[in-house]
């Protein structure tokens, strides 16, 4: 009997064996596995596994690229949202800056805190942040602001906003970050700046003529063409502090739709760059605006024709 058995097991081996090798060997470089009848009834009387339909595999690279919803939210909505954080943190500080140096936080009877809130409502800041971060102005630890005043790549000049409630630790911060662009602290640099009103309107369609119009309709130095970050056409009216709110007024009145109004630095000595120190003066400009204690900077760049 056990002689039996001996004889039974030699010959079922090999077969399986065989079995096996053609399950998996035989379509594993096409890339589908297809079952395989194994009836081994004859060998033996109960067989040892039976076959089910096995799902096609997909090797091919092309189809593992990666494109799936995390992939875009990571790339591409992380950062917006971190740039929006950030953005909605500088204008908390902005808003306590305005309620310290307005002494009201009443935007009715501080003009500098409704410019401010007036920006928050142009970028879609939520009106319930807005009013906390009104309310927590006069609570908030005392914070002191300063403008330093620094020399970027090709000599342009910059006017760096900060609040904070740490002097020391944000000179440091600020000085490395500048050394680390090829920039430094300088003094002198503010006399290149003036203050000024500065009025900013949508400027789609607008031609550089009815712009000029309007700028003298409206009791306006001067006007200067931008864009906001999703490129979108924008004029900046510069005109005196004192005439920032008639400005305003006149531009309403005559069919413009404005964004904001508020006082800002103007530069009176552009200074032109080439391309290769225009990359590197944006990315320092950059850098410091993604820094938590800078509340804004402004610059005297012009780009090269």
């Amino acid at each position: 009997m056990a002689m039996g058995w001996g004889v039974v097991l030699r010959g079922f081996l090999p077969l399986c064996l065989r079995r096996l090798a053609c399950l998996t060997t035989n379509n594993y470089m096409g890339a589908r596995i297809r079952p395989v009848r194994t009836d081994l009834t004859v060998t033996c009387r109960y067989p040892l596994w039976t076959t089910h339909p096995v799902r096609t595999l997909h090797l091919c690279p092309n189809l593992c690229a990666g494109h799936n919803k995390w992939s875009k939210v990571k790339n591409i909505k992380g950062p917006k949202d971190a740039a929006r954080s950030r953005m909605f943190m500088k204008f908390g500080m902005m808003i306590r800056i305005a309620v310290k140096e307005g002494g009201s936080s009443n935007p009715e009877f501080n003009l500098a805190l409704a410019n401010v809130v007036e920006q928050c409502r142009g970028k879609n800041m939520p009106k319930a942040s807005i009013e906390a971060a009104i309310k927590g102005a006069e609570k908030s630890k005392a914070g002191t602001q300063h403008t330093y005043e620094a020399r970027g790549p090709g000599g342009c000049m910059l006017l760096i906003d900060m609040l904070t409630d740490n002097n020391t630790r944000s000179h440091q911060d600020l000085k490395h970050l500048l050394n680390k662009h090829g920039a430094a602290l300088c003094d002198g640099v503010r006399h290149n700046f003036s203050r000024k009103g500065v009025v900013v309107a949508q400027g789609q369609g607008v031609s550089s003529e009815r712009a000029l119009e309007l700028a003298i309709e409206a009791g306006a130095e001067d006007v200067q063409e931008t864009e906001d970050e999703d490129d979108k056409s924008l004029l900046q009216f510069v005109c005196d502090m004192t005439e920032l709110k008639k400005v305003r007024t006149s531009l309403e009145e005559l069919g413009v739709r404005t964004v904001s109004a508020g006082l800002e630095f103007v530069s009176h000595t552009p200074t032109q760059l080439p391309q290769a120190q225009l990359e590197a003066a944006l990315s320092l400009i950059e850098a410091l605006s993604d820094c938590l204690d800078v509340v804004r900077v402004w610059d005297n760049i012009q780009a090269h024709d």
